[in-house]
């Protein structure tokens, strides 16, 4: 493996959230999978990651005492799987801070890792292009390719297929999370026992994305997955409605739950919005933050 001449002794990188602005699922594979037809946006909440090489120890720290710090972590997983494939000597010390929720349908896992890869690139001055670290991140999870890159993106496939997507102009983004976890694999293994349903026209909503105006592409995001979320957990629906009737362009689910997103094109109203969701009861975080590429 060719490597630049200068290689660094830590490297820091952020790992952005993500929200789907639409979601669908066209089937089950015969491996487990599901196809999936999702539009990606990354928006400006991020962990922090920060890596150092180690003799060839593998340690993970985490400044939230109760996320897993074993090798069934996903950040420890990325990097086993890049040293693996590029046959790299040494460990890494991986330091992480965490403000995105756990369990809450925003790809935090899917961050960390992807922010584990690019850190191990920079860190051991790989000449590896986005392109090669998603070959490695498809092996980690549906979301990790998508995160290596960030953005706006359409995604297919088990997530490994992405096509990008013009830049959103900037939107401010109020995330409200329940104060529970959602299981992803529980909401998919729900969702395959569901008949009749409505699904989102992802084709449409990306045409009517490329406008970059809310009011165009608001009325086609959907989310296939609230079928299955809300029904188990009204709460959802509550903070959608209370998005909407308090300022928001457009609200919607992100991924298998529980955070829902509210889009705002005017700062202002969702400032006085976010007062008053903190005003509720049941709701963990809230946060204000913007689409980011």
């Amino acid at each position: 493996m060719t490597t630049l001449k200068q290689v660094k002794e830590k490297v820091t990188e952020k790992a952005r959230a993500k929200i789907n602005i639409g979601l669908d699922i066209k089937g089950k594979r015969p491996d487990g999978y599901h196809e999936v037809c999702m539009i990606m946006q990354t928006v400006s909440l991020y962990d922090t990651v920060t890596l150092e090489k180690t003799e060839g120890e593998m340690i993970l720290e985490c400044d939230d005492p109760y996320l897993p710090t074993d090798e069934n972590n996903l950040c420890l997983k990325a990097a086993v799987a890049i040293k693996k494939k590029y046959e790299l000597p040494g460990g890494y010390k991986i330091s992480l801070k965490k403000r995105i929720p756990v369990a809450a349908g925003l790809a935090g896992g899917s961050a960390d890792a992807a922010a584990v890869l690019r850190a191990v690139r920079k860190l051991e001055g790989l000449r590896l292009t986005d392109r090669d670290l998603c070959r490695v991140a498809k092996t980690l999870g549906a979301d990790v390719s998508f995160c290596v890159r960030g953005g706006t993106a359409l995604s297919e496939g088990i997530g490994e297929l992405l096509t990008p997507l013009p830049d959103m102009e900037e939107v401010s983004v109020l995330l409200v999370n329940p104060d529970f976890p959602v299981s992803t694999a529980e909401v998919y293994k729900a969702y395959d026992e569901l008949s009749d349903i409505v699904h989102p026209d992802i084709n449409l909503l990306t045409d009517k994305l490329i406008s970059n105006d809310i009011t165009e592409f608001a009325p086609y995001m959907g989310n296939v997955l609230e079928n299955v979320t809300i029904p188990m957990h009204p709460e959802i629906q509550f903070i959608k409605d209370f998005l909407n009737e308090n300022g928001a362009d457009a609200s919607l689910m992100s991924g298998s739950g529980p955070t829902v997103f509210g889009l705002f094109r005017d700062p202002e109203k969702m400032e006085e919005c976010k007062k008053k969701v903190k005003e509720l009861d049941g709701i963990a975080t809230v946060f204000s933050t913007v689409v980011s590429p």
